[in-house]
C-alpha cells in the first residue's frame, strides 16, 4: 500500500514541481539557482536525519551518490532552463523519449536487438510527437512559430536534460545496494546543493547571488513549495526503486506526462489541449511498451 501511494504521489509531485521552476524561472531567476536553492532548502529539512543516523560507510555508496547528485544537479538545471523556453505541456511528454534513450547502451556496448514490441513502441513515441511538435503548435505560447521546433532550444535542454537524468537513474538504484531510501535522500539533498554550488563555479553558470536572492526572499512560499514538491518526487522515487522493479516504476512514471498537458493549460494558459493530449496518451502507450518490453527479454 505505501508502495502504491508513493508511485501515486510520484506522478503527481514530479510535474508540480515542474511548475513551481516555471513560474521561478517566470520571475527572473536562473537555472541554476532554482536548483541551488531547493536544495538548500532540502538540506536543512534532512538535519535531523543526518544527526540521528550514522553515515553510511560503504564506499560504494559515496561513489554512486557523488555522481547521481552532480548528474542530477546538471539535468535538472537544464530542465528548468527549458521550462523558461518553452511550453510545460510540450516539454513534459518528451520524458517518454527516456524510454528510447535507455535503449541505445544496450544497442551500442551490447549488441542487443530491439524485439518487435520495442520498435512499435518507438513508433508510437515518434508519432505521438507529431501532435506536439507540428509547428504550428510547438512553440512557446505567444511565440513565433518556428519550422524545425525539433531544433528549438527548449526542446534541446529537455533533451539534454532527459539524457543526463536516464544516466542519473542508473547510480540512484545503485545506491539504494548501500543505504534505505530515507538516508540515500537525506545525502542526495546535501550533495545535490554541493553539486550546485560546484557547477555555479563554471563561468558561463555564474550567477548574481544578491540579485538571486532578494527574488527568492520576494517569493518564499513558491520556494518552499519547490522544494516539498520537488522532495516528495525524489523520495517517492526512492521508494518506488527500492520495492518494485524498475522497468514497471518507469512505466508508471510515464504517466505524469498527462499531468503535465493538463497543468500547462490551466496554469499558463497554454494552448492546444486535446492536441496535445492525443499526443502525449500516444508517446506514453509507446513508453510503457517499450519499458514492459524489456523486463519481458529479462
Amino acid at each position: 500500500m505505501f508502495t502504491a501511494a508513493s508511485i501515486l504521489v510520484r506522478i503527481v509531485a514530479n510535474p508540480v514541481s515542474n511548475v513551481f521552476q516555471k513560474l521561478a524561472v517566470g520571475r527572473g531567476a536562473s537555472a541554476l539557482f532554482v536548483i541551488a536553492a531547493t536544495h538548500a532548502l532540502l538540506a536543512i529539512a534532512v538535519v535531523p536525519l543526518l544527526m540521528n543516523a550514522a553515515p553510511p560507510s560503504d564506499s560504494g555508496f559515496w561513489g554512486n551518490m557523488a555522481l547521481c547528485a552532480l548528474l542530477a544537479a546538471a539535468s535538472n538545471a537544464l530542465l528548468v532552463q527549458a521550462m523558461k523556453l518553452a511550453d510545460l505541456s510540450v516539454l513534459g511528454p518528451i520524458n517518454a523519449y527516456k524510454a528510447v534513450v535507455s535503449l541505445l547502451p544496450a544497442v551500442v556496448l551490447l549488441g542487443e536487438v530491439p524485439n518487435l514490441q520495442t520498435v512499435a513502441g518507438i513508433g508510437l513515441i515518434v508519432a505521438g510527437s507529431y501532435f506536439l511538435t507540428d509547428p504550428k503548435l510547438a512553440t512557446p505560447h505567444g511565440a513565433t512559430p518556428s519550422r524545425r521546433p525539433w531544433l528549438s532550444l527548449g526542446v534541446r535542454y529537455r533533451l539534454a536534460a532527459l539524457v543526463l537524468s536516464a544516466t542519473e537513474a542508473v547510480f540512484l538504484k545503485r545506491a539504494l545496494a548501500y543505504a534505505s531510501p530515507t538516508t540515500a535522500f537525506a545525502w542526495w539533498a546535501v550533495l545535490g546543493l554541493a553539486a550546485a554550488a560546484l557547477l555555479g563555479l563554471l563561468p558561463q553558470c555564474r550567477i548574481d547571488g544578491r540579485r538571486e536572492l532578494k527574488r527568492c526572499r520576494n517569493s518564499p512560499r513558491l520556494y518552499l513549495a519547490l522544494a516539498l514538491t520537488t522532495g516528495l518526487m525524489q523520495y517517492c522515487t526512492l521508494v518506488a526503486f527500492a520495492t518494485v522493479q524498475v522497468a514497471a516504476a518507469l512505466a508508471l512514471f510515464q504517466t505524469s506526462a498527462v499531468v503535465s498537458v493538463l497543468l500547462g493549460h490551466h496554469i499558463f494558459r497554454e494552448p492546444h489541449l486535446a492536441r496535445r493530449l492525443m499526443g502525449t496518451i500516444i508517446m506514453v502507450a509507446g513508453a510503457v511498451l517499450i519499458v514492459l518490453a524489456r523486463r519481458t527479454d529479462g
